[in-house]
This record gives C-alpha cells, sequence and structure tokens, in this order.
C-alpha cells in the first residue's frame, strides 16, 4: 500500500534525541542527549522478475474526470519515455528506476508507453467500492476485450474524487497488486494499480505539498503548476505506484520490510522531492517564473510536475531532481 506523502524518508541518516541516565557527583542521576543514527534505508532484492519489457500502461477512468484531467495523466506517462532538452525531466527521473537490475543483470525497462484508456461511468452516488471491486472492475475489461491481456502492461485503476474507496485517505493513497490467472486474463498474472483522486476527500494526505497537511505546521500549499490540486497528488501517486510497481511487480522485487506493506523505490523515500528536505518540508524546487508554481520535472507538452524522490541502488540513498 502507498501511505500519504508527507512524512519524509528521504535522509538515509537521522538523529535523534535518546534520554539515559549517568551518575552525577551527588549520587543523583542526570540525564544525557545522546545522539543515536537510525538504521539507513535499504531495499534488498528477492530475486523475483521486474518490468524489464517495454512497459504498456492502461489507464482505467471510474466516474467523472474531464478532458483537462485526463490529459495531465496522459502526458506524464508519454514523458517518462520522451526526451526533453529542458532538464531535469520526467524521462530522467526514470532514469534512476531503469536502473535497477534482476537477477540476469536486465534493467527495469526505459521504455514505457501509454497503449489503451477505457472510461466506465458511476452510479449516482457512488457506492463505496472495495479491493475485490476494483479488480472485479479490471477483469470485466478483460473479458469483454475493452482492453488486451498484456503480461508487460500495468493497468490503472483511477477513480473519480467522488467515489469512495475502502482504505482511501485512512492508510493508502493508491497500491498496486497482482491479478491472478484466470480465465479473464487467459492464464496470465498480471500487474494492477489504483489511485484515487483526493480532491475532496483528503488533499492534506494524498495532495500534499500541494494541499494544507492534513497534520503538522500548516505551511501555506505549493502553486500547482496543472491548476487542478487532486491531479496532481495524483500524478505524485501514479509515479510512486508506477515505480515500485516496475521495481517489485510481485512481491519478490525490491523492497524492505514486509512484503504485505513493504517500503519500495518511491515510497522509502516518502515526502521528498527536493535537496534538503525533511517532515513537512519538500525540499528546494524549481520555480516557474510565469506562474509561482512549484515543481521539479519537465514533460512533454510544457507539462511541469512533481515527481518524489527515488531510493537509488547504487548510492543506497535517495535521490532528488532537484
Amino acid at each position: 500500500m502507498l501511505g500519504a506523502p508527507s512524512l519524509s524518508r528521504a535522509l538515509p541518516l537521522l538523529l535523534c534525541l535518546i534520554c539515559i541516565p549517568a551518575c552525577m557527583s551527588h549520587g543523583q542521576p542526570s540525564r544525557k542527549l545522546v545522539l543515536v543514527p537510525t538504521p539507513p534505508t535499504i531495499l534488498s532484492y528477492h530475486k523475483g522478475p521486474l518490468l524489464t519489457r517495454p512497459i504498456s500502461l492502461y489507464y482505467m477512468w471510474y466516474g467523472s474526470f474531464n478532458a483537462a484531467q485526463k490529459a495531465i495523466l496522459a502526458d506524464f506517462a508519454s514523458s517518462i519515455s520522451a526526451g526533453s532538452a529542458a532538464r531535469p525531466s520526467v524521462s530522467s527521473w526514470w532514469s534512476t528506476v531503469s536502473s535497477y537490475t534482476d537477477i540476469s543483470g536486465s534493467h527495469v525497462s526505459s521504455r514505457v508507453s501509454l497503449a489503451a484508456q477505457y472510461s466506465i461511468a458511476s452510479p449516482s452516488p457512488p457506492k463505496l467500492l472495495k479491493e475485490a471491486d476494483l479488480l472485479l472492475l479490471l477483469t470485466s475489461a478483460l473479458s469483454s476485450k475493452s482492453l488486451p491481456v498484456d503480461e508487460n502492461g500495468v493497468y490503472f485503476i483511477f477513480t473519480a474524487q467522488d467515489v469512495p474507496v475502502e482504505g482511501f485517505c485512512m492508510n493508502s493513497c493508491g497500491f498496486h497488486a497482482t491479478v491472478p490467472p484466470s480465465a479473464a486474463t487467459s492464464g496470465k498474472k498480471l500487474t494492477y494499480a489504483w489511485v484515487g483522486n483526493p480532491a475532496d476527500q483528503c488533499p492534506g494526505k494524498c495532495a500534499w505539498p500541494y494541499a494544507l497537511p492534513q497534520f503538522g505546521p500548516q505551511t501555506p500549499p505549493l502553486v500547482s503548476p496543472n491548476k487542478d490540486v487532486g491531479l496532481e497528488g495524483m500524478v505524485i501517486n501514479v509515479a510512486t505506484v508506477l515505480a515500485g510497481a516496475a521495481t517489485n511487480p510481485f512481491d519478490t522485487g525490491y523492497y524492505q520490510g514486509d512484503s504485505l506493506a513493504p517500503l519500495e523505490a518511491a515510497s522509502a523515500c516518502a515526502g521528498s522531492f527536493g535537496k534538503g528536505s525533511y517532515p513537512g518540508y519538500p525540499g528546494k524546487l524549481s520555480i516557474d517564473k510565469k506562474t509561482g508554481a512549484s515543481f521539479n520535472a519537465h514533460g512533454i507538452n510544457g507539462r511541469l510536475f512533481l515527481l518524489p524522490a527515488l531510493w537509488n541502488p547504487s548510492s543506497h540513498s535517495c535521490t532528488t531532481l532537484s
């Protein structure tokens, strides 16, 4: 599961203040403040497959999304493999993801493309969706041939801002998971993901730093480059989930901790977007001179995005674009 992007794990070495007793001249215990380093974040490789072949993305839009909103996430997908004269770029961000290698030495693919999109209307009012309901939406689309079966694909289900999803805002902004082999998948194991639009339900958790944080100091939110706070949050969460899916598609790739709730390529660095980040501060970012919007990556069609820091397997630390 992808947690709220408001707590930074960007620093490989954090220092904690711990009080320990010591003897004073009068026999009374004193308290000394001792700096104790916390263990560094290390994502271990569990010898399973990664997404090393060209990756196709499939977008399923559940509920009400307008054309402008769809274009933001479509442009993000198309920016991953597109070279950009302006730096840093979405493709340079993905280069860290593609530096991960499997047991044979093959890299996560640097080729990512948006293969197809499919829209589904939600009932009015929308009903609560559980993970089983999300999976059923996908398998139904596969069974009806609305989307093709693709072992090299990542199927994203996007839910609109008024659609309640179990666990959304409580402990998750999105996740990736496995579609088990079935008749709908032609007996193949597939990778899918879900990300919700947090605009109305929990912008302070799932669209930070473009919204006031739900907890902690109420620092002013950043100016949104795409003028849609909910979609800015979705970009961050889609990027986080996609990086995790590419480097840990079947819970046997790169992660730290419990395989059921792992820290992955981007979630290991949650809350960090630029250099100098710490909990509640996203780090130093670029500012668009025309709009005052904060960002750290250039995309196609003049898009500006904010993308999460990534754990770098070479340096064993979180790497930011700015």
